[in-house]
């Protein structure tokens, strides 16, 4: 009885580290996880801003994370050479700041800096 008692109890252990083991973590407001970007891709995305002379759109509200864009800023496509992992998302560019969006619910997920 007192071997079945322990190796219920260990078996119970190395599930739950199993379980622990494979659990994500996530950072970010709400449902949206915060997107990883690579140092050489944030510095692409810099760039891009500046050669492509990337006006801010103005809005009466500050664009924040976690919060929606507001329905008359239109969303800018993601170009493919800021990587393949953003092409997904859409940006706007407000008060020099770059946000990256989620265009099925329009709300930001990242400030990109």
């Amino acid at each position: 009885m007192r071997k079945l008692l322990l190796l219920s109890a260990a078996a119970a252990l190395i599930s739950t580290g199993a379980l622990a083991q494979s659990t994500v973590t996530t950072t970010g407001t709400g449902h949206t996880a915060a997107v990883q970007i690579e140092p050489e891709y944030r510095t692409k995305i810099r760039s891009y801003v500046t050669e492509h002379k990337i006006r801010p759109v103005e809005t009466r509200e500050k664009i924040v994370v976690g919060s929606p864009v507001p329905s008359g800023v239109e969303l800018e496509a993601v170009p493919a050479e800021w990587g393949p992992s953003l092409t997904k998302y859409r940006y706007v560019y407000s008060g020099e700041r770059l946000m990256l969006v989620d265009p099925t619910t329009r709300t930001v997920i990242q400030e990109v800096d």
